[in-house]
């Protein structure tokens, strides 16, 4: 089955465009934020875009203007009770976080992310797994989760080194596409009406090279990464995710899931972020 025809959800748009594969996360109204059955169908696309010979590279980008992604839809996650009943979920959805962000890693064909608007939490991570990551000048990017005893990833720490990685995962603090970019997290910063043109044009770029040398480099890339530990510290990084999430008994936490049961998930990221307000990131990191 072919890469475009395969696809079978209006929440995941599949696209060519000549030798590249486009995924676009398609709930715009929704600041495009995944969940479970999202994650199952881009996985589905990226491995019908590695078998369609058609196809060479990937380009993964979010719908509308607003948003790549804002990680997570809260809205969406598992009312849980009792700390076994924690335990259990997160334990199966954190071992098997690792295995979703290597799986672009491990592809064949080289993915790029084209960033707009906001790309936060699990959208974020999302953008660091890509091989290349253009960004426009308008993205902002963040964990805010941390926040309400959420964790990082190691990846952050992996690409943005020790100093910056802590400046952000210990404040949630939003970035700007600059601060992204001095940091290693994006490889270029372009204009926002430019960022899919750009992003597809990479792709095209990238095409001309021989498929076995595109293989086999991006291979060593990987290779270079895993060496170093990466793949390792991402699953021991899955572990710590575990006791972040079964912590679900901190005062910081109840008031927020008070909140949100009383008020609604708006109401409580307003009481979890406006302290932190103004964010470095800036107007761009305002609501909008």
């Amino acid at each position: 089955m072919s890469f475009v025809a395969g696809a079978t959800s209006d929440a995941l748009i599949c696209e060519q465009d000549g030798p590249v594969g486009i995924i676009l996360f398609n709930r715009p109204e929704a600041m495009n934020t995944l969940s479970r059955d999202l994650e199952a169908e881009l996985h589905a696309a990226l491995d019908r875009a590695e078998r369609d010979d058609s196809v060479r590279a990937i380009v993964l980008a979010g719908a509308g203007d607003r948003a790549f992604s804002a990680g997570y839809d809260l809205g969406r996650q598992h009312g849980l009770s009792g700390r076994a009943e924690v335990l259990r979920y997160w334990w199966t959805n954190d071992q098997a976080t690792p295995d979703k962000h290597w799986h672009l890693l491990r592809l064949e064909k080289p993915v790029i992310a084209a960033v707009d608007g906001w790309c936060l939490a699990g959208g974020f991570w999302y953008a660091l797994a890509a091989d290349i990551t253009l960004a426009s000048e308008r993205a902002v990017f963040g964990q805010p989760e941390v926040r309400e005893v959420q964790n990082s990833t190691v990846m952050l720490a992996w690409l943005a080194g020790w100093k910056n990685a802590a400046r952000y995962a210990l404040t949630g603090d939003h970035f700007d596409a600059q601060e992204a970019y001095r940091m290693g997290i994006v490889n270029e910063v372009v204009p926002h009406q430019e960022l899919r043109q750009r992003a597809v044009a990479l792709g095209k770029r990238i095409a001309l090279v021989p498929a076995d040398s595109v293989r086999i480099n991006k291979r060593i890339n990987t290779f270079a990464m895993e060496a170093m530990g990466l793949r390792t510290a991402m699953s021991g990084g899955s572990f710590l995710s575990t006791i972040v999430h079964a912590s679900n008994d901190s005062p910081e936490l109840a008031e927020l899931n008070e909140v949100r049961r009383s008020q609604g998930l708006a109401a409580s990221l307003k009481v979890r972020d406006d302290k932190f307000r103004p964010e470095p990131g800036g107007p761009r990191s305002k609501p909008r």
